[in-house]
């Protein structure tokens, strides 16, 4: 048996607790007291006179007199807390030291101590208990011939071992409570001493701390078990490209090949994300791409182009450069809004899936496409072009500040708006959104039309890193590449969960997987295989969160 001589009481740890927390007690009431007129007014008075300068209730003759009493106070109280600040100092590295010669030997380290032999004693109790209820079951069927009552006893036995495990597993998540609450405490006596002033290293421990209070395997495992296998997948894929193909692959200028490879995709994976938010999806992504890149390579085509739309040949020749740019710009975000804002109306309008609108969208715009140009590629664009948008400096590519450009912008309009805040509200629960105010209608056609506006960015981007040569069938499979970038990134399909660092981390695996793929020399169809496998993996871990969850 454990030694329990070890193991504390409630009575006994609340005993040792006890000096520390007068003693850190009393100079917390001290402090209390230096800061009542100095400290504390100070943040008082700046909450009034912040509250004073919002608010419309008084006259601007009111408000100054106002102002400057409270400005007046605050200045007096300033004062105060100057005048206090080193006896406060002196105070607080008083109770700091007591607390680094104290609190761990006469405290903490006990309290873990106890934690250690009650886990030690809760583990044998429930081996013991394991083991009386198999011979008790093991005794009751020796005395049993009927073959239903013998189901039923091992039904029984079964819930009396399921009761055990809870209740083993209860014992060990107090275990768990005591030994962080030891913890806490000392941060939350710091914390008041402090007032919330932490080093970056404090912090840093205090969150490493309470991510291992909350650490739970299987749902470790449900979150990122698929980016572990795909880790996994690229160092075997690293180790035996040299072997294979006598070159390495983890290099410099691979890494950013696989970079500039993502950055177009990054606004069509960021697009599909929101809709994805929203519990649908975009199958036009592909579609949207091959037709963005056919006008951005007619508007910046170099010289006068020698396909027709429609039957009639554009000339942009007499425009300069950079109004083609910006007009091929224009052109691909237009083009693109349009065509999701009718999908997210019919969506929106009509309860429609966005399977079923999107895909309507993949075929009329493929068929438009093809249909005016003769699905002819339109050639190259002015060379002068990458130079301007994406050149490279020092050898680095700088469309990949275009991506970064994007994650931030997009972060922002999901965390930091009203929109964003609606976005999520919409995709968790469409029906309580609607009764707490917000407008289905114009979140879900927000997020089409954002969707086409990145979409638009990004066939543009595409078009100026391949130097033009756009067609109808360019993109084609890439909204399979930016799904499964956002699910393998944690968007799930059940709408209102997902986060932008996820959808980067996803188009980052699958751009570096692909391109490590044919390096290797794999064929394109069996990358479709592994991308399928990929796909199915994601959606399968999202759907068991969802289930547990429910």
């Amino acid at each position: 048996m454990a030694n329990e001589n070890k193991i504390l009481t409630a009575e006994q740890e609340k005993k040792l607790l006890q000096p520390i927390d007068d003693y850190v007690g009393k100079i917390q009431s001290k402090i209390d007291a230096l800061r009542a007129d100095g400290t504390e007014k100070v943040i008082s008075l700046q909450d009034e006179i912040d509250s004073l300068k919002k608010d419309k209730i008084y006259t601007k003759e009111e408000k100054d007199a106002r102002l400057a009493a409270a400005q007046s106070a605050l200045d007096k109280a300033k004062a105060v807390e100057a005048q206090n600040k080193d006896e406060i100092a002196k105070l607080i590295a008083d109770a700091e030291n007591y607390l680094k010669a104290h609190y761990d030997a006469e405290y903490y380290q006990p309290v873990c101590e106890s934690c250690k032999e009650e886990k030690v004693l809760a583990q044998e109790k429930y081996s013991a208990r394991k083991a009386e209820l198999e011979k008790a079951h093991q005794e009751n069927l020796s005395k049993l011939s009927d073959s239903q009552e013998i189901k039923d006893e091992k039904y029984v036995h079964k819930n009396r071992l399921f009761d055990a495990k809870m209740e083993y597993e209860k014992n060990l998540q107090q275990v768990k409570d005591r030994r962080h609450a030891a913890y806490a405490h000392r941060h939350h006596l710091l914390d008041m001493l402090r007032l919330s002033k932490f080093s970056f290293m404090e912090t840093r421990a205090e969150r490493w701390e309470n991510y291992k209070y909350k650490f739970n395997a299987r749902q470790f495992f449900l979150n990122n078990g698929l980016y572990i296998a795909i880790i996994i997948i690229f160092i075997i894929l690293c180790a035996i490209t040299p072997i294979i193909k006598n070159v390495p692959l983890l290099t410099y200028n691979n890494v950013l090949n696989i970079l500039q490879q993502a950055s177009p995709r990054m606004f069509l994976a960021l697009g599909v994300a929101g809709l994805i938010m929203l519990a649908g999806t975009d199958l036009s992504v592909g579609r949207m791409v091959g037709m963005g890149m056919t006008t951005a390579t007619i508007v910046m085509h170099q010289g006068i182009n020698t396909g027709g739309v429609f039957g009639h040949i554009f000339d942009f020749t007499s425009l300069p450069v950079p109004a083609r740019v910006v007009l091929a710009l224009v052109m691909c975000i237009l083009l693109c809004t349009v065509f999701t804002t009718i999908a997210g109306f019919f969506t929106a309008k009509f309860k429609m899936h966005p399977f079923i609108s999107t895909m309507a969208n993949m075929l009329v715009i493929f068929g438009l496409v093809t249909y005016s140009t003769k699905g002819v590629s339109f050639g190259a664009i002015e060379s002068s072009i990458p130079g301007m948008i994406i050149p490279k400096i020092n050898g680095f590519p700088t469309i990949i500040l275009w991506a970064v450009a994007a994650i931030i912008v997009v972060w922002f309009i999901w965390n930091k708006t009203t929109f964003g805040k609606n976005l999520y509200a919409v995709g968790g629960n469409p029906e309580a959104a609607s009764v707490s105010g917000i407008s289905v209608f114009r979140v879900t056609v927000g997020a089409f039309a954002m969707a086409g506006i990145l979409y638009g960015f990004g066939s543009w981007l595409e078009c100026i890193r391949m130097v033009g040569s756009g067609s109808a069938a360019y993109g084609q499979g890439w909204e399979m590449d930016a799904i499964a970038a956002c699910v393998v990134g944690g968007v799930s399909f059940t709408g209102g969960i997902g986060k932008i660092s996820g959808v980067v981390v996803g188009v980052f695996i699958f751009t570096a997987l692909t391109y490590s793929l044919t390096i290797l020399g794999i064929d394109t169809n069996l990358q479709f295989v592994f991308s399928g496998i990929i796909i199915l993996v994601a959606v399968m871990l999202d759907c068991l969160k969802y289930i547990q969850k429910k």
